[in-house]
């Protein structure tokens, strides 16, 4: 049973939202949470899997709450449900821990979808948000707030490490990845942990926005 935290300022969402959720004979709303810090409070009493994060609530908001939870119950993941005028914190968030971002408005099986990627160790962008983040990281890069790798990490990274960051930054699953480079989906998931470990890198977003703000090209010869 996938245990779920709702965290959103407006009761309408959070209500609907639960209903929906636990129509999944797989999932269980477990709390509900009008801002920030009544996640943390909740996450004392009860340990949700993953938390259905909104970016913009009183008190503390989901960027901050994602950094303060992933602090301090790093195995809770997170998923953030924005509006397109929320790029601004696209950023920040995944940098702090959250395993992907959701546009509100998508549909309730794209929800669920999502839900179980993020469960199964995946993460997820909305395409447009792809687009958003991609622009984000460049002017980010340019007063130095990008996500900061050493150089002699980099120079660890063997050709296939190399490549799977780049398809991961393009924001291919690892089965799509396996498809592209004639892998098996266990070589890639190595291939992956490796490149993880070498860059000091926590999860698969950080080696996405690490390798989209570099351009780590693709070698495949």
């Amino acid at each position: 049973m996938i245990k779920i935290l709702i965290a959103d300022d407006q009761e309408l969402i959070r209500e609907s939202l639960k209903i929906v959720l636990d129509l999944n004979a797989d999932m269980e709303v477990i709390g509900l949470a009008a801002d920030g810090r009544k996640v943390l409070d909740l996450l004392k009493q009860n340990r949700p899997d993953i938390i259905l994060m909104d970016i913009r609530m009183p008190e503390l908001d989901g960027v901050l709450c994602t950094k303060a939870v992933k602090e301090k119950f790093p195995d809770v993941k997170i998923i953030i449900l924005t509006t397109f005028d929320d790029d601004e914190y696209v950023y920040y968030a995944l940098k702090y821990g959250a395993s992907g971002y959701l546009l509100k408005g998508c549909s309730m099986q794209e929800l669920t979808d999502s839900i179980h990627t993020v469960m199964n160790g995946g993460s997820i962008l909305n395409q447009g948000v792809i687009t958003k983040v991609v622009k984000l990281f460049n002017k980010l890069a340019q007063v130095n707030l990008a996500m900061q790798v050493d150089g002699r990490d980099v120079e660890e990274l063997n050709r296939t490490e190399r490549n799977i960051a780049n398809l991961v930054g393009c924001g291919l699953s690892n089965k799509e990845i396996a498809e592209k480079l004639f892998l098996s989906e266990g070589t890639v998931r190595n291939a992956l942990s490796s490149a993880l470990s070498k860059l000091h890198l926590r999860d698969r977003t950080q080696l996405a926005i690490w390798a989209v703000q570099t351009g780590l090209p693709l070698r495949l010869s």
